[in-house]
């Protein structure tokens, strides 16, 4: 069944089993920043202020990244990277960790991600990675390590948009790379045609005989055939180290298959030119070489070359809200040409889906995987139930959010941070682009303030340890004493004790309460995951256009 993932791609891929997968397309983030304000902007009417970091592409040399660093060339030797690329590596990233240790950060990541889409891709898969110029170069140098330079199929340049000067000083982007990968030498391509221009037609089919216009083709190929293949047409051999190729009875046209019949197959090659010039599908140059004719039946195609100029940004109701949003068209013809009807498709990135849909109007079975809830929850409503109209249970299924505090508890215990992420969410909050594991400011939700022209802001922690004492809220209501938020909001995995309970009430009661068009809201407020996954919310002012929170009204009928 088909299936779309809440969670990290790498802690998503390591739970599916190698080789299932026939075609991977990945847009991976550089600077998504601009599709989650999108969002953002979408459900409130604003967009986020400047100031403010919602999750986005901080590419930081932390802690973790820098150990994330330092194993990556064992875990490109227990990939089966060679050494060599290995030590590369190591000293590619130190120079780049003084030159541009963002751009290192980044590349760590997705090295962290290319290694496992190898070992699910099939030996016949194919891998497609879009990205602009920012850092496609050093992107290209990842993908050759991993997947090997004689693995390398193209880079395709498709044209994203038209000219827009934004400066006098350089010229102006209009283009994207798309690096197309396989797994091995043998490998589903199934191309795609486009229409021939006037000019290409006149360019390509300059002869016309009784039978229409052709074009004329080589009639030897490279590869060996019988003792037949050598000898003589009509007195002339075919070229040095070449041997006769004439086409096969379905490449011929219909007429001359309906004269030929099923006799022509079992003719050897030099036979098999001679019956070709017999019904006049050879054409002699003037220099005496037979070529064979290809004829111009019903409308003229080519095959759609490396520069893709016919296909627009993604229009009207095809928009998701998305800047970087790819058109359904693009990833039609991606899916068209490396996979077959039935085949997996994979997404490991799939923001607002895209891939999803062309896969499913193609036939094939799907993945999507996102880290933001929020792209998930779009994709289900708008994407896979109104777009699609499929079912939840029936014709997919949404993995790794967790619906009781089982699976919630479950979250915490394989990946600490992203249960925080979940918690963080699941309010209506946006998570802080410092990643952590169970300490610091672990998101905010914003809201509107008469007082304050930006967003105000509810500062959040999640904790999923079983005891949390005192100290954590003491450091919580620090953020508003310091003025760094309005609120604060604690989330807990397990439920405190009802002593525990009180003692903390006590104490987030010291913090006072918000005045917000007259309506008072505690200012330190405390949810547990059980009531979180009931619908229960902060009791907060709502941004505008969003219903985030519960209805305002009086603090007095706000209860405990």
């Amino acid at each position: 069944m088909n299936r779309l993932y809440y969670g990290d791609c790498l802690t998503v891929m390591q739970s599916m089993n190698l080789a299932s997968v026939d075609l991977i397309y990945l847009d991976p983030p550089f600077n998504s920043q601009r599709d989650y304000n999108a969002i953002y902007k979408d459900e409130t009417g604003r967009p986020l202020p400047d100031q403010i970091d919602a999750f986005c592409d901080q590419w930081t040399l932390d802690e973790e990244t820098e150990r994330a660093i330092r194993q990556q060339p064992v875990l490109m030797r227990e990939n089966g990277i060679d050494d060599a690329v290995a030590e590369f590596w190591r000293l590619w990233m130190q120079a780049l960790r003084n030159t541009n240790p963002r751009l290192l950060a980044y590349l760590t990541y997705m090295v962290q991600r290319l290694l496992p889409m190898r070992g699910l891709l099939k030996p016949t898969g194919s891998l497609y990675l879009h990205c602009d110029p920012t850092a496609g170069h050093y992107i290209k140098v990842l993908l050759d390590a991993i997947f090997g330079h004689k693995n390398f199929r193209n880079e395709i340049t498709w044209k994203r948009t038209n000219a827009h000067p934004l400066s006098i000083r350089k010229f102006d982007a209009i283009t994207d790379s798309i690096f197309f990968y396989t797994n091995s030498s043998k490998y589903t391509f199934n191309g795609d045609f486009m229409p021939m221009t006037e000019a290409q037609v006149d360019e390509l089919y300059k002869v016309r005989d009784q039978r229409g216009r052709y074009s004329s083709t080589d009639l030897t190929g490279g590869k060996k055939g019988g003792p037949e293949a050598y000898k003589p047409l009509k007195g002339v051999l075919p070229s040095t180290g070449r041997a006769w190729a004439p086409p096969t009875l379905d490449k011929l046209p219909n007429w001359a298959q309906q004269e030929l019949g099923d006799e022509y197959t079992k003719l050897n090659q030099l036979e098999k030119c001679y019956a070709l010039d017999d019904i006049g599908l050879i054409h002699w140059t003037k220099r005496g070489r037979p070529r064979f004719k290809r004829y111009l039946e019903g409308p003229a195609e080519q095959l759609v070359p490396s520069l893709w100029t016919d296909i627009t940004p993604a229009l009207g109701d095809e928009r998701l809200g998305y800047d970087t949003q790819k058109p359904l068209a693009l990833l039609e013809r991606i899916i068209r040409a490396s996979s077959n009807p039935g085949d997996v498709v994979m997404d490991p990135f799939c923001g607002c889906a895209t891939t999803l849909e062309a896969a499913q109007k193609l036939g094939r079975e799907w993945i999507g995987i996102d880290i933001a809830i929020h792209a998930i929850k779009r994709v289900a409503k708008v994407r896979l139930e109104d777009r699609l109209s499929l079912v939840e249970g029936q014709d997919f299924t949404i993995d790794g959010v967790p619906k009781t505090w089982e699976g919630a508890s479950d979250l915490w215990q394989r990946d600490k941070y992203h249960f925080q992420k979940w918690a963080v969410e699941q309010v209506d909050g946006f998570v802080t682009t410092k990643r952590t594991a169970d300490g610091g400011i672990d998101g905010r939700i914003y809201f509107d303030h008469p007082d304050h022209k930006d967003f105000q802001s509810m500062a959040l922690e999640v904790k999923g340890g079983k005891n949390v004492g005192i100290a954590v809220l003491r450091e919580l209501r620090g953020v508003i004493q310091t003025d760094q938020a309005q609120m604060a909001g604690l989330i807990v995995l397990n439920d405190p004790s009802d002593r525990q309970m009180a003692s903390y009430r006590r104490f987030m009661a010291e913090s006072g309460d918000l005045d917000v068009y007259g309506v008072l809201y505690p200012r330190f407020q405390i949810l547990t995951v059980e009531q979180i996954l009931k619908g229960e919310r902060f009791k907060m002012p709502s941004p505008r256009g969003r219903g985030a929170g519960q209805v305002q009204m009086p603090i007095q009928q706000l209860g405990d």
